[in-house]
């Protein structure tokens, strides 16, 4: 069974900058935001394999741009059983909301057609990407990258948790499917990965760590789980 770790944030909070120290030769990057990542060098770093055009390199990662569930799925089947990737140690798709959205926007322009079948279709579409991600390989593992939201339920309760689109993926809570759900966050000018916090949907194995709260970098994460 693949290992699968959630990072959630808000915009600019440095999820994407986390992925930095992935080892790079072993990573496959799926660019849902189609923002293209935001460290120096990164271009080459990874090769661009979304057109089909260009071929895995030795030494280089996979850089894939797409909004699709179909193709995200597709992707990832691709990556656990074809030999030529059999490499690549790293998956990450960045964001989840991505997807989501691009989906929804999809919907909304529909002229014809069952808008209500669409909508289950968008639930049912990001929580199999979960499912599925946990499914791989076991020497798989699958970074989830997701928009954070505060919210307030009926109760009065405040949380914040993974945003998701419609009321359906709410009800599921994308993060039940994850033993690990780090939070970016930005204070006082640093980036960090909260690890537990009451309020809040994040959460990490017990006794896997120390303290609850570490450096903006997924290694740390993907180290701390092998170790535990």
């Amino acid at each position: 069974m693949s290992t699968v770790i959630g990072v959630m944030g808000e915009s600019g909070s440095g999820k994407t900058t986390a992925m930095r120290n992935l080892p790079k030769d072993e990573t496959f990057y799926i660019d849902c935001d189609k923002k293209g990542l935001n460290w120096k060098g990164w271009k080459t770093q990874f090769i661009n394999v979304s057109d089909g055009k260009n071929k895995p390199e030795p030494g280089r990662g996979c850089y894939f741009r797409t909004d699709s569930f179909t193709i995200v799925s597709a992707l990832l089947r691709k990556i656990n059983e074809q030999d030529n990737l059999k490499h690549i140690k790293y998956v990450v798709i960045d964001t989840i909301n991505g997807l989501m959205v691009a989906e929804e926007m999809r919907i909304l322009a529909m002229t014809s057609g069952d808008k209500r079948s669409a909508w289950t279709d968008l639930a049912t579409n990001g929580w199999e990407i979960v499912n599925m991600s946990l499914t791989l390989r076991d020497d798989l593992t699958v970074i989830i990258l997701a928009h954070a939201e505060t919210v307030s339920d009926d109760n009065g309760i405040i949380r914040t948790r993974i945003k998701t689109n419609g009321r359906k993926l709410e009800k599921l809570v994308l993060e039940s499917k994850m033993t690990t759900v780090v939070w970016s966050v930005r204070q006082d000018g640093k980036y960090k990965f909260i690890l537990s916090a009451d309020g809040s949907t994040c959460k990490v194995p017990l006794g896997a760590f120390e303290t609850d709260e570490c450096e903006n970098d997924i290694m740390l994460i993907i180290k701390a789980l092998e170790e535990y």
